[in-house]
C-alpha cells in the first residue's frame, strides 16, 4: 500500500492530501530513509513523522486497504 494512503487509512494523519505534502516536504521517514508519498508500506516497517517539534514513531502492523475508525489504532504500534 502507498505511504500516503496508509497514513490516511490508519488515521495518523487525517486527509490524504496533507499526507502527500508531508512527504513531499520531507517530514516522513521510512526505516530511517526520507520516503514519497509512493513509496510501499510493509508490515515491520518503522515510520517516523515529523510534525513540527514532535516526532511520532510507529511500527507497522497490519496493512488493510479499508479499516472502520475503531479499529484504526491496531494497525500500528507506537515506539
Amino acid at each position: 500500500m502507498r505511504l500516503d494512503k496508509y497514513l490516511k487509512v490508519s488515521r495518523l494523519i487525517k486527509r490524504r492530501t496533507v499526507a502527500n505534502e508531508a512527504c513531499d516536504a520531507g517530514r516522513v521517514m521510512i526505516n530511517d530513509k526520507v520516503a514519497k508519498a509512493g513509496t510501499e508500506v510493509k508490515v515491520g516497517d518503522t515510520i517516523t513523522i515529523n510534525f513540527g517539534n514532535k516526532d511520532v514513531k510507529v511500527e507497522v502492523v497490519t496493512v488493510q486497504e479499508t479499516v472502520r475508525k475503531e479499529e484504526a489504532k491496531e494497525m500500528f504500534r507506537y515506539l
